[in-house]
This record gives structure tokens, sequence and C-alpha cells, in this order.
């Protein structure tokens, strides 16, 4: 099966092939923000519009609109507390696993509404992976870890073959292939993140969310992590958020910079987009004050 029918079909509870079609050809609008929409992305994975995240009745982000870009590397960078991690956990709505959350805006995945009525939320984890902060392998075998998603979604074919196939872009197959029965905490730091990739990459999704992915490693495994990225960039779109300047020029094709505000009584701190484009810009030629100011290290 395709890409195009996997990311407008199986997501789709109970919606024709037709209008699966009319939804993701059509038109996607573009709000006019130049300096934090940036329009060169022709074929975006995500287009968010006015995206605003609560928990409870204090606000964590407000009104982001940003189009990702398919195939490449999106970094998101900016202080602690600014609203990153909020945001990509929209993309495949792991914040529905918060119940104070509350998600308002428009979030489109070639160009379907991934809040939309008729969308399974399940399906959109299964083509929309995430990798976090911390390696958390599951307490199983190296191989059970990596059949976990597949046995759970039903997914066909050789489950032997799906996991050397995992494993094998995540570039850990050679590390582990004598012992895939061994405890996955018996593995390295920097190896438990690279199954948690492969695990990740098990149910064949389109999109890699990272979180942080090497902020627990050391700087040779981040190394290897990086590389990884530029690999599966050429079949996955990778969104990541980190704190590591250095990391974001390295390995992003495009940075979004976010920070925290006060709201109007100056009790409450959100997050806001300031900038987003080419990462070569943000890091040399930026639009706005504040992100020459966060991308130099003067506040951080």
């Amino acid at each position: 099966m395709s890409t195009d029918k996997l990311t407008t079909g199986a997501i789709v509870r109970e919606v024709s092939d037709q209008e699966a079609a009319d939804q993701k050809h059509a038109p996607v609008p573009v709000v006019a923000h130049h300096d934090v929409i940036d329009e060169t992305v022709e074929n975006p994975v995500f287009v968010t519009e006015d995206l605003s995240v609560s928990y409870g009745s204090s606000p964590a982000v407000l009104d982001v609109s940003l189009r990702i870009a398919e195939k490449e590397i999106t970094a998101f960078i900016g202080p602690s507390g600014c609203g990153k991690s909020t945001i990509i956990r929209c993309f495949n709505r792991m914040n529905d696993l918060i119940p104070a959350a509350r998600v308002e805006g428009m979030v489109r995945y070639h160009g379907l509404d991934l809040y939309g009525d008729d969308i399974d939320s399940v399906q959109v984890r299964k083509r929309i992976g995430m990798v976090f902060q911390k390696p958390n392998p599951f307490p199983k075998s190296i191989y059970d870890n990596i059949a976990f998603g597949p046995k759970v979604l039903g997914m066909s074919g050789s489950m032997d073959e799906i996991v050397e196939q995992a494993l094998r872009r995540a570039s850990l197959w050679d590390d582990v292939k004598d012992r895939l029965k061994d405890n996955a905490f018996g593995m390295s730091g920097g190896q438990q993140q690279r199954l948690c990739i492969a695990r990740a990459l098990a149910t064949n999704p389109d999109v890699l969310l990272m979180d942080e992915p090497c902020s627990a490693l050391d700087p040779i495994s981040t190394g290897r992590i990086e590389d990884l990225m530029h690999e599966l960039k050429e079949t996955v779109s990778i969104v990541i958020v980190t704190h590591n300047m250095q990391q974001a020029a390295r390995v992003s094709d495009r940075t979004a910079f976010f920070i925290v505000d006060m709201d109007s009584s100056e009790e409450a701190r959100i997050g806001r987009l300031v900038e987003y484009g080419p990462t070569d810009r943000i890091f040399t030629n930026p639009h706005d004050r504040r992100t020459e100011e966060y991308v130099s290290g003067k506040f951080g």
C-alpha cells in the first residue's frame, strides 16, 4: 500500500475514498505571518492554524501556525516551558491522553484534519511515531520490544522480517542480531535509544517525532543518532525538539523558535512561536531580535 493511501485512508474511521481524496487535495490556507509561516514549504506533512493548547484553565501555548515540510528535519528550539513538546504531542494526538488538555485550532496531516470526528487516534500514532527524551524500552527482550507495536496493530507479514528491518533502519542490527532474546535493559543508553527508534519504525510511520532524543546520551551516541536522522529523512519526515543549538544547526533543514511570554495579567506563562524558516537563515540572519539573542546564547 502506498504512503498516500496510508496517510489518508488508514487513519479515517468511516469516510469514503472520494471524501478522503477530496480532503487530501483540498487547498491548505496559509496564514499571513511571514516570519512564522514558511511559505516555501510547498508539500507540508503538517499544517497548523492558530493552534492553542491549555491544561485545565492554564494556557500552555497560543496561536501557533506552521507548515512542516515533508521528508525534512524540522527543529523546535526555545527555552524551557515555551511549548515545544506540547506542540509535537498535538501532531500524534498524545495530548489526548492528558485528561485536562484542551487543543484548539487546526492540525492537518497530509491535508486531513487530525482532530476530526472520523479520525482514529490509534492509527494516527501508527503513522506518526514518537521517541522520547529518555530511552524507555519495555521490560522485555530486544525482539519483543520491536515486535510489540506490529503485534498490537495486527500487522501482516513475517514478524522476524519486520523486526530485522526495523533494527537495520535504526543501525542497530549488527549490534544485537546475536542476542535478540536478551533483555533490552542490558543495552547501553545509546543502544536503548536506537532500540526505541527501531520500535517506532517497526509500524512503518511516515513521520517521526523526537522529543530531545539525545539529552541523556554521551557525545558518541548523540553523533550516531544524528547520523541516523540524516539517513531516515530520505523516507521519514522528522520533527525534533532540542535545547542544543549546535544540534539544531547540524541536523535540521528548518527551525522554529518559540519563546515564553507572560499573559496580560502577568501571572501565566504562555508559549508562542516567534520565527520559523530555513535553519541557515534562522542561525545567521534571523528576522527577530529575540531569535538572534537566543541562538547567540544571550538568554535561554
